[in-house]
């Protein structure tokens, strides 16, 4: 009896926290997965290892003991990082609903992680992708090129794109709009020579009598919603032809709209806007790849140095 009224107890207090990630914090589908997975892990890792699968009542201890655990199974930092976020996320949630008083992960700190510097396509290497397809010869063509193109000219990220909906472009203003991270909508400027290529591809679309029924404004050609992995493929075939880079993909992309603003004298705040970033610390990270060309301009303008 004790135990069917803990185990209804848990998945009561689960359910309340899914519902707290969706409706609240307005977490996608699969990080709140990601999250719950998490929980999953750890609530077995405790019911094995110290005979306990009671959340509220874990110490730091056995925390601690799943970190080393899942070291030792060869998980990277980051990866563990990641789950103590979702432990971090459930006793918060727990505090807030006054079930524990202190957290367990309350002086818990990150393991250190390598910060890696992503490469972004030079500007060379991104005109020969977009003059490659210049000459444009039908439907899948011209849905190419606009996907390249929007990427490289808003910083909008793979997922923002796919879940473009029909009536996201507003072709009398040259913006769209675009929903973010947490739901959180934007509106994007396009650049002109970007709208004509979005009244083309909508002629095109209408020459082939693609359906409007998935509500999204990318398809294939048989009307349904672009994959994660198309899309990916997508840029990674494209600039195969013309980089060496290790790491070809829509992110390398939004990583590029980034640097070449700054290259070019964008201000953070403004491109910080454009990303769609929460706060100035996430941009800040594409400053790093700015500093060669500041180097560079430095140099140059420098009497020290003539």
């Amino acid at each position: 009896m004790i135990l069917t009224v803990f185990l209804f107890y848990m998945i009561t207090t689960l359910v309340a926290f899914r519902d707290y990630l969706e409706k609240e914090k307005k977490y996608s589908p699969h990080t709140v997965n990601a999250y719950l997975n998490d929980l999953t892990s750890f609530q077995s890792f405790n019911e094995i290892c110290f005979g306990q699968d009671d959340l509220e009542k874990v110490g730091y201890s056995q925390i601690r003991s799943w970190i080393v655990s899942l070291v030792d199974n060869g998980m990277s930092n980051t990866s563990v990082n990641r789950k103590i976020a979702s432990l971090k996320a459930f006793y918060k949630f727990l505090l807030k609903i006054k079930r524990i008083e202190v957290s367990p992960l309350l002086k818990h700190k990150a393991l250190k992680t390598a910060k890696k510097l992503q490469i972004p396509f030079s500007e060379k290497e991104v005109d020969a992708v977009l003059t490659e397809v210049s000459v444009l010869a039908g439907f899948e063509e011209v849905r190419n090129k606009l996907i390249m193109d929007l990427f490289y000219t808003t910083g909008m990220r793979r997922a923002e794109l796919i879940h473009l909906g029909v009536d996201a472009v507003d072709f009398s203003n040259n913006t769209i709009k675009v929903l973010g991270k947490r739901n959180k909508e934007r509106l994007l400027p396009v650049l002109s020579v970007v709208m004509d290529q979005f009244l083309l591809y909508v002629k095109e679309k209408a020459l082939l009598g693609i359906s409007e029924d998935c509500g999204y404004f990318f398809t294939t050609k048989k009307g349904l919603k672009l994959s994660d992995s198309f899309v990916y493929r997508l840029i990674n075939s494209y600039f195969s032809t013309v980089s060496e880079k290790v790491k070809k993909s829509p992110h390398v992309l939004r990583h590029t709209f980034a640097t070449h603003l700054l290259n070019n004298g964008a201000d953070l705040n403004s491109v910080k806007e454009l990303l769609g970033h929460s706060s100035l610390a996430s941009t800040q990270i594409y400053t790093h790849s700015s500093l060669s060309e500041l180097k560079k301009i430095y140099e140059e303008a420098h009497p020290r140095n003539r």
